[in-house]
């Protein structure tokens, strides 16, 4: 029998909400033998002329790249195979683009949950993933299980 998924991505951020989706990824992942695409994304605010990016420190990923192969190790070691992705920009649009670069067959992601004044000011980006993927996206709140 043909397995459902062979490319998952899931960005990941450092909190609970999507560590229970890397965990959910990783079940996916060993159910189908998939590779596990696991993805952060470093935040580079937009520049304007009354704002100009040499006012913020520059950007390394290094101290990113240390944190999601351990963050990876602890939660996927000897259960899924997978690669772990650090890219900069925007984090719905680095989330589409990577899925498309990838060929994923799914993308797992967490929703955070924000609503309100919250949700106004920093919008949603598994809000926006899932409106302008082409890649099926499956949402997760921190309740899901294990791998």
């Amino acid at each position: 029998m043909a397995k459902s998924f062979q490319r998952i991505l899931c960005p990941v951020d450092f909190d609970d909400n999507s560590m229970a989706a890397l965990d959910y990824a990783c079940r996916l992942a060993s159910e189908n033998d998939a590779m596990l695409y696991v993805l952060h994304v470093i935040f580079i605010p937009l520049t304007s002329p009354s704002l100009p990016l040499e006012q913020y420190p520059p950007v390394s990923e290094g101290p990113a790249k240390v944190h999601l192969e351990n963050v990876a190790r602890d939660h996927l070691f000897g259960k899924a195979r997978y690669e772990t992705l650090v890219h900069t920009g925007k984090a719905a649009d680095v989330v589409i683009k990577a899925a498309e670069d990838i060929n994923a067959d799914l993308i797992v992601m967490a929703t955070h949950g924000r609503t309100g004044i919250t949700r106004l000011f920093l919008g949603s980006v598994a809000e926006q993933v899932v409106r302008e993927s082409r890649r099926p996206v499956l949402t997760i709140r921190s309740s899901a299980g294990a791998c």
